[in-house]
């Protein structure tokens, strides 16, 4: 029975930290069987801690490229013994943790062009494929001194910002390559045997195609080698971090979501059974996945996780979006000219479940309790929490409480315990609040959208005061446990829609009629959100004070 007869399905693949993750979903994006691979539980023998290995060098964390390639065969494997008809399956796509990157031999396109059915991935890639058996991936913090020189080289980390929608972050794939210790150095032979160098998101599809696949434009947003307007590799970046060779390692320009970037290669068709007209397309990362499991331009997605995230899909605009050196700017993976701004923040759950566990004898109940029992705005009182060295403010660690009179921030030695838990969420959203003015360009429409995810997403105290707070109606998913997975599905099914529809089409367009999984939580009071416009000028004040008197030198 052919694909169409059956109905297609569409596959999406998740390589994360710590597991390979697969969602099949159906026309109309109903998850119909999802399977991981859990690396350190089922692949202990490559001896990783929640999927990684760090060291030797300080700061250094990596992962072996032979756990991603056997975690292939093993999930393949484990979706068989569970009946997926793998010929049913008519597109491919996914997301890869983002800035991780895998190096290449010269020998590779040879290896992936000519693979044995009757062998496994592992037997025949490992380790003749790969120039370096390990990959640098976002949790390594080794490239400060490359990313200053990396700043520098362009007159500073604002003209960085400006160029590829991020200062130099010691994660991102340019500082990695350009890192001496990494390649020139410590792998001086590797880096010159290197024929190609992928991201996650490039590596998956690369096994998919038989050959090394092109990096798609958004998860190329976060190497600090593209220019993000333009979507092109930037040659001076690409001399700077890696010579001019780069420019060949690094492979053609980035390409955008919903592509075709060709069949599955017969290796899949006869060892597993794939249609030989499946088609693949470019993974992406996992934050722009998320946005397109959850979002589409107009709606901003908060994520509620260990560290909180914001990330806003910014449409196209005559003016651009400005760049900061305190978030990040990425081209967005199905719309043109689109956009994803991003807000990191390393304290986030942390932070919460650090008052929670003080103020509210580590009770929710209690807190939510608090919190509600305390009016907006705290009756000025603020408070700002860095359990672990922040990102936004950049490099400030503690506790550090405020009354705010005559527009002046008056330093604290503590609030009242009561106060705590309100003083925390009012103060982690107000920074995010507090920046989406300068980030949205002017004549950009109005957010209409708050999209929650993430495990504090589930209570009903936070998802209403960030409601108000942002003075959007709040939403959640059905389902958000495995949204990259599921974007990565959707993203198979655009570039699938798309090359039935001529190679032309809209995400918008495709989307159009199809029952939307989402449930609105939470309605924002305008007088209480009237209340938090006006105390984003105080809260500004707060941070002010703890930037110039409190961060650390790093």
């Amino acid at each position: 029975m052919s694909v169409d007869e059956a109905g297609p399905l569409f596959l999406g693949l998740d390589l994360s930290t710590q597991q390979l993750k697969a969602i099949l979903i159906s026309e109309d994006s109903v998850v119909v069987h999802d399977v991981a691979v859990g690396f350190d539980r089922d692949l202990p023998h490559y001896g990783t801690t929640n999927g990684a290995i760090r060291g030797p060098g300080e700061g250094e964390v990596t992962s072996p490229v032979a756990l991603w390639v056997e975690a292939m065969d093993l999930l393949m494997q484990r979706m068989k013994d569970a009946g997926v008809d793998f010929g049913k399956i008519a597109g491919v796509s996914g997301a890869g943790q983002q800035h991780g990157s895998v190096y290449w031999s010269a020998g590779a396109e040879s290896a992936l062009a000519s693979l044995d059915p009757a062998k496994s991935l592992l037997v025949q890639l490992s380790p003749a494929a790969f120039s370096l058996q390990t990959a640098p991936i976002w949790q390594d913090s080794s490239t400060t001194k490359e990313c200053r020189e990396l700043d520098e080289s362009v007159g500073g980390s604002q003209a960085l910002a400006d160029l590829t929608g991020s200062r130099a972050y010691e994660r991102f794939t340019g500082p990695q390559i350009k890192k001496p210790s990494q390649i020139c150095r410590q792998h001086p032979n590797e880096y010159e045997a290197t024929s190609r160098i992928s991201l996650v998101s490039s590596f998956i599809p690369s096994l998919f195609l038989g050959s090394i696949a092109p990096i798609e434009i958004s998860d190329a947003s976060g190497m600090n080698l593209m220019n993000v307007l333009t979507c092109k590799w930037d040659d001076g970046l690409l001399e700077a971090c890696g010579g001019l060779e780069l420019r060949t390692k690094i492979g053609p320009e980035p390409v955008p979501g919903g592509t075709t970037l060709g069949k599955v290669s017969k290796w899949w068709v006869e060892r597993w059974g794939f249609n030989p007209d499946c088609i693949i397309a470019p993974f992406t990362g996992d934050n722009p996945a998320t946005m397109v499991a959850l979002s589409t331009p107009g709606d901003a997605v908060l994520s509620l996780g260990t560290s909180t995230t914001f990330l806003l899909a910014i449409p196209p605009a005559e003016i651009p979006p400005a760049r900061f050196t305190t978030s990040h700017l990425l081209s967005h993976p199905t719309t043109p000219d689109a956009s994803i701004a991003m807000l990191c923040y390393k304290n986030g759950a942390l932070g919460r479940e650090h008052v929670r566990d003080r103020y509210a004898n580590k009770d929710w109940a209690k807190f939510n309790e608090l919190v509600e029992q305390t009016p907006p705005g705290n009756n000025g009182l603020f408070g700002l929490y860095f359990p672990r060295t922040e990102i936004i403010p950049p490099n400030v660690k503690g506790e550090y409480f405020f009354t705010v009179k005559d527009n002046a921030a008056v330093p604290a030695e503590d609030l009242p315990a009561s106060a705590h838990p309100r003083a925390i969420l009012e103060s982690q959203f107000l920074s995010i609040r507090s920046r989406l003015a300068a980030i949205l360009p002017a004549n950009a429409p109005h957010l209409h959208r708050l999209v929650l995810t993430g495990g504090s997403s589930a209570n009903q105290t936070i998802r209403q005061l960030a409601a108000d707070l942002f003075g959007m109606d709040a939403y959640v998913a059905e389902d958000t446990k495995e949204a990259a997975g599921t974007g990565g599905a959707v993203l198979a099914k655009f570039a699938w829609w798309r090359s039935r529809n001529g190679g032309s089409g809209t995400f918008e367009e495709m989307l159009a009629g199809q029952v939307e999984r989402m449930k609105k939580v939470a309605t924002p009071n305008e007088a209480i959100t009237s209340v938090y416009d006006g105390l984003i000028g105080p809260y500004r004040l707060c941070e002010e004070y703890v930037v110039k008197n409190h961060t650390k030198t790093v």
